[in-house]
């Protein structure tokens, strides 16, 4: 074995995208999990959505009031949860108290991993969703063989050795990028790879789906959307009045669930109400009022008001995986990975950096991740009007266990 020593790091990439869709073929509503949820999936799923909004809120603190936001909480608790399979102490400790994990143990942790990917990839076959993993580590930094089948096993992840000093290897990895989604992402990694990196850890996202009651193009008309500073800018105003959605409204709110497909995944947007700061907004929403806005939601006759827009986003999440606790993994005189390369200590083999980049895109067929708009009407009166106009937060979510993909904010559609 070749060993490295010096000041050694490991990247973290998160990959994760959204497409416009096609439209899928008919079938029945879902409405169950084909099996019951053990308690350590529920857990596991529960801690993941905590995760999720302490992330946004985290990421959105450190973005300007008027800037676009979208990040997959599960793409990045998932890379994260891979490399925790190296850490021990209080390394393990921390990064495992920041995603939310509880006493959960690695095991548990890995197995509803495994099962969790199982289910969502599953679930509904007119929406397309795909996970993909993988490790990718130089030639001479040789991981311990039990890290790398926890990660092969548990995470279904492609595993290879490359020579980091070859300018193609760059070029390998980014391909594997580009396949795992749709194309979207082309370039995770950007070449030269650093002499001081010896591994990368990536995850990617791919969700591809159709409204279960689509937008009619005829129906859309550009509109006025008012972004922070009180400008407005024209976008195109998609409409559906043909069906019946979750809704509610409080005087801080209003709230819809658009579902995709057979209705197991689903769109959630909420509208601030008039006069409120998205960006506090954002901030301030947590699990808990999460589970207070969903649980809110009742069956109701509404017209959407949906804008059309397409987003790319990228991130490095290294001050807000920090401020959720995680800053020891950073610190190469801290950090312990030693169950993921036996010199690790000498090495101060540590995180350099957690990356993700981002593509959505919304238009009267679905979307991956995006943002939705709902009026509601009455049979004999006039109808409650929900027009997203204005600034908003919304989450795409696998309905049935409650498992977030993506969450974001829009304050500018037209910006891309």
């Amino acid at each position: 074995m070749t060993r490295r020593l010096g000041r050694c790091t490991v990247l973290i990439c998160l990959a994760f995208t959204a497409c416009q869709p096609t439209t899928g073929p008919e079938g029945n509503t879902i409405d169950t999990l084909p099996r019951q949820l053990t308690t350590a999936e529920r857990q596991l799923i529960d801690s993941g959505n905590k995760f999720a909004f302490e992330l946004f809120r985290a990421v959105n603190g450190e973005e300007d009031p008027a800037a676009n936001v979208f990040i997959s909480p599960l793409s990045a608790s998932m890379a994260l949860a891979m490399t925790l399979n190296g850490a021990q102490g209080a390394t393990w400790d921390a990064m495992s108290e920041g995603l939310g994990f509880g006493e959960l143990s690695q095991s548990e942790i890995n197995e509803s991993y495994q099962d969790l990917i199982g289910l969502l990839r599953t679930l509904d076959r007119r929406v397309e969703l795909e996970i993909g993993n993988s490790l990718w580590n130089r030639i001479g930094f040789e991981v311990e063989p039990e890290f790398r089948s926890d990660v092969e096993d548990f995470f279904q992840a492609r595993a290879e050795a490359l020579d980091f000093d070859d300018p193609a290897s760059a070029g390998l990895i980014n391909a594997w990028v580009e396949g795992a989604t749709g194309g979207r992402i082309r370039e995770i990694v950007e070449p030269p790879i650093d002499p001081l990196t010896e591994a990368f850890l990536i995850n990617a996202v791919y969700f591809r789906g159709t409204w279960t009651l689509q937008f009619d193009p005829a129906d859309t008309r550009d509109a006025p959307f008012r972004r922070p500073d009180g400008s407005s800018v024209s976008v195109p105003m998609m409409a559906q009045s043909d069906g019946s959605f979750p809704y509610a409204s409080t005087g801080s709110y209003q709230a819809v669930e658009l579902p995709y497909g057979g209705e197991a995944f689903a769109m959630t947007v909420v509208l601030p109400a008039g006069g409120t700061e998205i960006a506090g907004f954002a901030t301030a929403l947590d699990a808990a009022y999460w589970e207070s806005i969903l649980a809110a939601l009742v069956e109701t006759d509404v017209v959407v008001l949906l804008p059309k827009f397409r987003l790319e986003y990228e991130k490095l999440l290294n001050d807000a995986l920090a401020t959720l606790g995680m800053g020891i993994a950073f610190d190469g005189k801290r950090a312990d990975f030693s169950l993921m390369h036996r010199d690790a200590t000498e090495m101060e083999l540590h995180i350099s950096r957690g990356k993700q980049k981002a593509f959505i895109e919304v238009d009267e067929e679905g979307t991956e991740a995006a943002a939705a708009t709902a009026v509601e009407v009455g049979v004999t009166s006039a109808p409650t009007t929900m027009i997203v106009d204005r600034p908003f937060v919304f989450a795409i979510r696998e309905r049935l266990s409650g498992s977030i993909l993506f969450v974001g904010r829009i304050t500018d559609p037209s910006a891309d």
